[in-house]
């Protein structure tokens, strides 16, 4: 398996904090068992205090827009609004485990950055980072395929949707529950976190 960082995101105090001061790297690990180990031992993201976040990310990638290996990428997300009713714990964990166990993407697909879940005051959102948006970016990656190599658009496509679809069977989310997919920078350019979906499963 991958080498994955756990990183953590704590309540801005208002004053004008700066984002690097806020997020903090917790810890690396490379084995189940470690993991075990680390998340036996954090605060469950249902007792994390609002405006807080978790991001587990592949070693070597930040979890932020500007990372160069996020850059040209994107993410699936879901909002769940109903937050009392949400079991949060182990929908974090499902997606967790799915991402360190890869079973998320095929073996070369190279897409899979990390995941995250945001604790807010009306809702709960968790989200699966992309290297791509479907197109192929500069420098490719790991995998034959990573970085959208030697991909038509519609293959890349055909990747994301395939990713898109797993996250939504993880999340054990209805038909009619929709995932949304944007890119990183049309986040950035409508100044939120939630920009006009490119796709949806």
């Amino acid at each position: 398996m991958n080498t994955w960082t756990l990183w953590f995101t704590k309540p801005s105090s208002g004053k004008g904090d700066n984002w690097n001061d806020l997020l903090k790297q917790v810890i690396s690990f490379d084995s189940v068992e470690d993991f075990w180990g680390i998340y036996n031992n954090i605060t469950a993201t249902s007792q994390l205090a609002l405006k807080s976040d978790y991001h587990l990310f592949k070693k070597g990638v930040r979890p932020e827009w500007e990372d160069p290996q996020n850059k040209h990428g994107g993410k699936w997300a879901y909002q769940f609004k109903e937050k009392k009713q949400t079991q949060i714990d182990d929908l974090w964990l499902h997606i967790m485990l799915a991402a360190i166990g890869e079973t998320l993407e095929d073996d070369d697909d190279g897409e899979v950055m990390g995941v995250v879940v945001n604790v807010r005051k009306g809702f709960y959102r968790i989200g699966l980072w992309t290297r791509t948006v479907g197109k192929s970016v500069p420098g490719g990656g790991d995998g034959a395929n990573a970085g959208g190599k030697g991909r038509t658009p519609e293959q890349g496509r055909e990747v994301l949707m395939r990713i898109g679809k797993r996250f939504k069977e993880i999340l054990d989310l209805k038909d009619n529950e929709v995932v949304e997919f944007s890119g990183h920078t049309d986040s950035a350019h409508s100044g939120s976190t939630r920009a006009k979906a490119k796709f949806t499963v």
